[in-house]
């Protein structure tokens, strides 16, 4: 416990920074997310105790999108949306407007009728009764909607960075990735703390309209009110940040981030163009979404995800050059895009298993295990599940199946062959936990997996305006193998150095950059 918390407090202290700007974002997400709820919510709420009947169907449709899962909702989002807080915001508003939406309408649905009847007694309309009688004695229960609707937002905004809308879910995820508990909790703790504080400000707030029946809607102004300040502190801080002029996307993982910096470098060395990146920034199909909708305009990409599924091929040659030729060729007839020259690493799939037990069954090919099918538990990635060169491809090729084969998360897949939950998993050949855990990676003897040559991804129109970042990124074809790949992921992922740093000392190295 003395070392878990020595490591906490050494990472505090390293991370400050990090842990400073993503609670900021955070906090900024789940205020804008609240201020939009509760300017929807609240007006249709009051509206539907005027207009009683059509309350079941809208309270029910509220429901009805607070049941969609945050994944999903995420990403059909990004295909609209683009990338960033956009999506981020309207998912986090669809969960908030139930419990905002439900108490204001039982609230004040549940003000005395006597009471009312008094006030139209004594001359007062609709909107004076609403604003002097019902609202005050309805305020408790809206203002406890409103804190249920903040808690819910500031949990359920952690998800926003599988989207590229930042906050303490970056932090998070980067411990998920990396197996780290000091990582995870240094962005967990903080949510959680968020979520305390401003529950328990909404309640003092809550207590004054207790205290005080004819404060009316004030509690609710005063709590808008804070809330814009804070939000609008970052548009006016952006005035004076440079805008950029490229922005390019990275995946999951340690490698998609070195990549996207690598490209990002030569490009500032060589131009006067401002580059961001953001990385990483989810699964493959929200990069290829965000290059869609313009949000990205340039991402590392692999030939073989390229055929496989960004353009659904079910049968493509395994030699490396035919297979990025036609990669290149179709991925540009569909949709546009330029898949520039690769790097002289693959980073293929792969199935891998601790080496004792390699070593136990005298495994050595992906064949080899067609005997012990039903003995080992196998534990598959998403994407890899769903893959025609993944397990959707596996039994046409190999000609059996696993009896026992779990669905896992790509973070959680060492970690689960670690402590025994599963035998074997998909990896990747740059893996830097395949050193770590000891891991033994089985021969594809039937040629399952093809080529995965990795290479940017490039908008046409990016292209268009910056012509020159073409000749500028085909400086990394053919460089790099697999040794020196994995042993940059292992600086990222095990050894928590900075991305840019580990990618400008490999480009220092092989003579693009100026030390």
């Amino acid at each position: 416990m003395a070392n878990f918390m020595e490591s906490y407090v050494s990472l505090f202290q390293e991370r400050s920074d990090l842990l400073f700007n993503s609670f900021w974002e955070h906090v900024q997400l789940s205020l804008v997310s609240l201020l939009i709820a509760v300017a929807i919510a609240l007006p249709i709420g009051i509206l539907l105790t005027r207009y009683n009947r059509y309350s079941e169907w809208i309270i029910g449709f509220a429901a009805v999108l607070q049941t969609i899962p945050s994944l999903a909702l995420l990403g059909f989002l990004v295909l609209f949306a683009g990338i960033g807080t956009t999506p981020a915001i309207i998912a986090l508003t669809a969960y908030a407007l139930l419990p905002i939406l439900r108490n204001t309408y039982t609230g004040i649905r549940e003000v005395d009728p006597a009471i009312v009847e008094a006030a139209r007694g004594m001359g007062m309309n609709s909107y004076r009764s609403l604003m002097k009688i019902e609202l005050p004695l309805a305020m408790q229960t809206i203002m406890a909607g409103i804190r249920t609707s903040m808690v819910l937002i500031v949990g359920t905004a952690t998800l926003a960075a599988l989207v590229g809308g930042g906050g303490l879910g970056q932090i998070i995820m980067t411990g998920i990735q990396r197996t780290n508990n000091e990582y995870i909790l240094f962005g967990a703790l903080p949510a959680a703390l968020l979520a305390i504080v401003l529950d328990v400000i909404l309640r003092l707030t809550e207590r004054g309209t207790k205290r005080n029946r004819h404060a009316s809607s004030k509690p609710i102004i005063a709590v808008v009110a804070i809330a814009l300040v804070i939000v609008l502190i970052q548009p006016v801080v952006s005035m004076f940040k440079d805008e950029s002029d490229l922005v390019i996307g990275g995946k999951l993982g340690p490698e998609p981030p070195i990549l996207a910096n690598m490209y990002k470098l030569l490009i500032e060395e060589e131009t006067d163009l401002n580059v961001e990146v953001i990385a990483p920034l989810g699964a493959t199909n929200v990069n290829f979404n965000a290059l869609i909708v313009g949000d990205v305009d340039i991402y590392p990409e692999f030939s073989g995800t390229v055929l496989a599924d960004l353009l659904n091929e079910e049968e493509f040659s395994y030699d490396e050059e035919e297979s990025y030729q036609e990669a290149r060729d179709g991925i540009y007839e569909e949709y546009g895009f330029h898949f520039l020259e690769p790097m002289g690493f693959q980073n293929t799939y792969a199935l891998a298993m601790p080496r004792e037990l390699a070593e136990e069954l005298e495994v050595s090919t992906i064949s080899d295990l067609m005997p012990y099918t039903n003995e080992l538990s196998v534990g598959f990635t998403f994407e890899f599940m769903d893959r025609e060169d993944g397990y959707a491809g596996f039994e046409d090729v190999y000609e059996f199946s696993f009896s026992d084969v779990t669905s896992i998360d790509v973070s959680t897949r060492y970690q689960a062959i670690s402590n025994g939950s599963i035998d074997i998993s998909d990896v990747f050949s740059t893996d830097p936990q395949l050193v770590e855990y000891d891991m033994v990676v089985l021969e594809d003897d039937e040629d399952l997996f093809p080529p995965y040559q990795a290479a940017p991804l490039v908008t046409n129109v990016a292209l268009q305006q910056h012509p020159e970042i073409e000749e500028i990124l085909n400086q990394l074809a053919g460089i790099g193998t697999i040794e020196e790949i994995s042993e940059l992921n292992f600086r990222v992922d095990l050894e928590d150095e900075d991305p840019e740093e580990v990618a400008r000392d490999f480009l220092v190295e092989q003579g693009l950059l100026d030390n």
